[in-house]
């Protein structure tokens, strides 16, 4: 157990050194959200990883919370092209749910570490309508990263919900991935980690022994034009080649069923995943 123990601290140090005082943005969801084991074993990485240095930033969403929010009120969740439609009532419920209960639950659990923001505190996220169809469904057109500076720089973890305003103050429910994403690429982070509920890019959806686990942007939407990704992980993958070519070195889909999935992919030599790069 020493010696084990021994060979993954040999293997951590140079990924140590490497993320110590760069950003990190974990976009934290699926079943890693929902299975209290693994909610805590995510938080665990997330805390460790700030004490040692890293500056970590946790973006959220919360599907499940949102729907249940809904069912009491007695309305349910309606999707087009996987993003969900946002009616005034819903829309409600989405910003109670993510901004209240599912952000302080995390914040909660991060040791007096976190600090709970959504995209709304200090004009983080300014969006616009995406499409009427989809009612308060925003799109990202500018961020303003001051606040997530704070408070990186104080040595604290900002916990963000996926919710944004325009310029009248309106409300917008965002794609977590999305706004993953745009944060990672305005404070200038060294990587973005999105975790999901399958194995990372699959050349064979059926066969998770079909991990592709290193592959370039290029080579990714290669492979969006043969069809080979499709359904609902073209948005995960536009996001991550989005995110790269806005000048995030490294963006990684990760298995976030596994326990400390979120370590595995940043100290390891073999990651937990799939890794895309220019």
């Amino acid at each position: 157990m020493q010696q084990e123990y021994m060979d993954w601290f040999k293997e951590a140090v140079p990924y140590l050194q490497k993320y110590q005082q760069n950003s990190v943005v974990v976009k934290y969801g699926g079943n890693a959200m929902t299975d209290e084991t693994l909610k805590a074993s995510v938080l665990q990485d997330v805390l460790f990883l700030s004490q040692v240095g890293v500056k970590i930033v946790l973006i959220h969403g919360g599907g499940p919370d949102i729907d249940a929010g809904l069912a009491k009120i007695g309305k349910q969740g309606q999707f087009i092209g996987g993003l969900r439609v946002t009616d005034a009532e819903t829309m409600e419920v989405v910003q109670q749910v993510l901004a209240g209960k599912v952000n302080k639950n995390l914040v909660a659990q991060l040791g007096g570490r976190g600090v709970g923001l959504c995209g709304i505190d200090g004009g983080l996220l300014h969006c616009e309508a995406l499409d009427p169809a989809l009612g308060a469904v925003g799109k990202i057109s500018r961020v303003q990263p001051n606040i997530i500076h704070l408070v990186l720089n104080a040595g604290m973890i900002p916990v963000v919900a996926s919710i944004g305003t325009d310029a009248a103050g309106n409300s917008y429910n965002i794609n977590a991935d999305t706004a993953a994403a745009a944060i990672a690429t305005a404070i200038g982070a060294c990587k973005l980690v999105n975790m999901t509920d399958i194995a990372g890019l699959l050349r064979d959806i059926n066969d998770e022994d079909s991990l592709i686990r290193d592959i370039r942007i290029d080579e990714a939407e290669a492979l969006i034009r043969q069809g080979i990704i499709s359904g609902g992980m073209l948005p995960k993958i536009a996001c991550c080649i989005d995110a790269v070519r806005q000048g995030v070195p490294e963006v990684a889909i990760i298995d976030g069923r596994r326990p400390h999935s979120v370590l595995q992919e940043l100290f390891s030599d073999r990651g937990n995943g799939t890794l895309f790069h220019q």
